[in-house]
């Protein structure tokens, strides 16, 4: 009887280190051995990233490339990488328009929050809450200009963009605008992108 070539040995679970008592640091982020690709860190918990509906993927593939078409050269359009809020909080927006001055090297792995003109959450089922509450006030809080929250409506099957900016004496977001069709905005640059079904499928 011929030997198999392999084995297929099932991958041992990813144990954690033993967290410190006030939490992990931006530190650790960046420097805990093996950590899941697309880790964030909220609120000193490190948050692991689950499987993607195709939805997901697709919509920031669009607005990635939407956002690329009509981006000025002193502004760059970044995709799921670390924004460092503050010592405990690097969450990872699935989108950025960052200060083209920031991004100096293509080995770089974050931007400051100070350098991030928009941050673009696309919503998963496990991130949800995270999506709608929690990443916007953090964002808010630390001086973030405008946000996107994007989603499906699942009920009439069509992709939703909400557009907000940032109230500077309040430190909060106010929305602006809610597009369904057709996402036109002039900030943080003029935008006009199909964010229809058909353009999603057209992917």
């Amino acid at each position: 009887m011929e030997e198999p070539l392999h084995e297929a040995w099932p991958e041992a679970p990813y144990v954690l280190p033993q967290p410190p008592a006030d939490g992990w640091t931006v530190d650790d982020l960046f420097t805990l051995p093996d950590l899941p690709p697309h880790t964030e860190l909220i609120d000193g918990s490190l948050v692991f990233r689950s499987p993607q509906q195709d939805f997901h993927s697709v919509m920031v593939d669009l607005l990635t490339s939407g956002l690329r078409r009509t981006v000025p050269p002193v502004m760059e359009v970044e995709r799921q990488m670390t924004v460092i809020l503050d010592r405990r909080n690097a969450p990872e927006p699935d989108i950025s328009v960052v200060r083209a001055a920031a991004a100096f090297s293509l080995e770089q792995t974050s931007f400051l929050a100070a350098d991030v003109l928009l941050a673009v959450e696309v919503i998963s089922p496990d991130s949800e809450s995270r999506d709608r509450d929690t990443k916007p006030r953090k964002y808010a809080a630390a001086g973030i200009p405008n946000y996107w929250l994007v989603y499906m409506d699942w009920t009439n099957r069509l992709p939703v963009v909400r557009v907000y900016e940032l109230d500077p004496l309040s430190k909060t977001y106010t929305l602006t605008g809610i597009h369904h069709d057709r996402l036109k905005t002039g900030v943080p640059f003029t935008v006009d992108i199909d964010i229809t079904l058909e353009a999603l499928n057209r992917l």
